[in-house]
């Protein structure tokens, strides 16, 4: 029996795994949900100005600057599979205090970085290293022992929590960003606190029907194929909203409008998907896809209209159509694997990773194209089509894929 199906619970513990009275919720679950939101507060408080700090504080250029950025963020996600497989071994509340204890070390290494580069690089690994053993453990501490008509609910708002505090997360970065040392002193301190938070988590339950740990170099291994592809080609175009967005509309929206719009953005996906998870549990998948890459696709052909009204449709548009697919995605990924949720989560985890890849690498290069010939609306139209054309292919192609790896495990049983 695994360490995270084998942790006993005492009575206070099992008082706080039980629904508190007037809300769906154990107090456990409501303590990590207002931890998770406190730890986007605190890591997007600073991610918005990492290239200008790092470049402020090396005193290297751009391209340097996205290397090293490129490289956390591929640490970050990448290893989600691993730092799960390593979660469903010693357990969530002990993968939970763990990651608590890099995110710590990493804001402490940001706040010496003042005087020594090394300090700040560092800090930025500790931090993607903490990031990805947090995330898996955080959504799969919240759906441990939930049966499948509980888990819209439960994700929904993991979800929900998270990107509230990325919403929250710049604007408190923005008030501090002229004095970098508060900035990190804050986010330490904020760290620090939630380490101690953590802590006091009950210990998830023992469950019977628990998944075997598999070796970790079978961590890949009951990869719900479907929706890890149509996860990857969700984040890809959505990535060339969020990557791209800032130097279009910079010189056709105020400064302020656009950054009013992005923390519309994320207050969106906080106050939809709750409203709809129900519903798009019901829904099928290729229904979901067709809601969610058709408000992609719309909310991509109003940002090429460029000015503010247009902007802001596209972006709520975006918002609803991320909210069905995020949603939908996971719930399918829960749903068509027998392995268990921690793993399920970190293998999401790397579609998010090569989905972002992508869009960096392809999105990148088609922007700049477009660029060259000064017709950038022509991008988003260029992205909108991709949104419509893009998912039957996918599907095809997930669905092929599934098909080999069924047969691949059935000639390996039947050997």
């Amino acid at each position: 029996m695994t360490a995270s199906t084998s942790s006993r619970t005492g009575p206070a513990a099992r008082r706080r795994l039980l629904p508190l009275r007037g809300t769906p919720f154990t107090g456990a679950q409501l303590a990590l949900l207002l931890g998770g939101l406190l730890v986007n507060v605190g890591s997007f408080s600073v991610y918005p100005y990492l290239a200008v700090l790092l470049r402020d504080r090396t005193g290297v250029g751009m391209a340097q600057v996205g290397a090293v950025l490129g490289v956390a963020t591929l640490v970050q996600f990448a290893s989600a599979p691993l730092s799960a497989a390593l979660a469903e071994r010693i357990g969530l509340q002990r993968s939970l205090r763990g990651a608590m204890v890099l995110y710590g070390l990493g804001g402490g290494a940001f706040l010496l970085g003042a005087t020594s580069p090394a300090f700040t690089i560092a800090g930025l690994f500790l931090i993607s290293s903490g990031g990805s053993l947090y995330s898996p453990a955080y959504r799969s501490y919240l759906v441990h022992g939930a049966d499948p008509q509980q888990r819209p609910r439960l994700v929904s708002a993991g979800n929900a929590a998270s990107n509230l505090g990325v919403a929250l997360g710049p604007v408190l970065g923005a008030l501090l960003i002229q004095h970098p040392g508060s900035m990190f002193a804050v986010v330490t301190v904020v760290y620090a606190i939630l380490g101690v938070w953590h802590f006091f988590l009950p210990r998830e339950r023992m469950l019977s029907d628990a998944p075997p740990v598999e070796p970790y170099h079978r961590m890949l291994h009951g990869l719900a194929v479907l929706p890890f592809v149509v996860t990857a080609l969700s984040i890809y175009l959505y990535m060339q909203f969020y990557q791209y967005l800032s130097s279009y509309a910079e010189g056709r929206v105020p400064a302020l409008f656009y950054g009013v719009a992005m923390m519309g953005y994320s207050l969106g996906l906080v106050l939809v998907q709750p409203l709809v998870a129900q519903r798009v549990e019901r829904m099928s998948h290729p229904s979901a896809m067709a809601i969610g890459f058709g408000f992609l696709a719309t909310g991509m052909v109003a940002l090429a209209g460029g000015n503010m009204f247009t902007i802001g449709a596209g972006v709520a548009a975006i918002s609803v159509g991320n909210a069905v697919l995020f949603l939908k995605n996971d719930l399918m990924a829960l749903a068509g694997s027998k392995r268990s949720a921690t793993v399920v989560f970190g293998q999401q985890r790397l579609a998010v990773g090569v989905g972002s890849f992508l869009s960096g690498v392809v999105g990148g290069s088609v922007y700049g194209l477009f660029e060259g010939v000064g017709q950038l609306s022509g991008f988003w139209l260029a992205v909108a089509a991709q949104c419509i054309l893009l998912p039957p292919l996918v599907v095809a192609v997930g669905r092929r894929l599934r098909r080999r790896a069924r047969d691949t495990e059935e000639a390996r049983t039947a050997r």
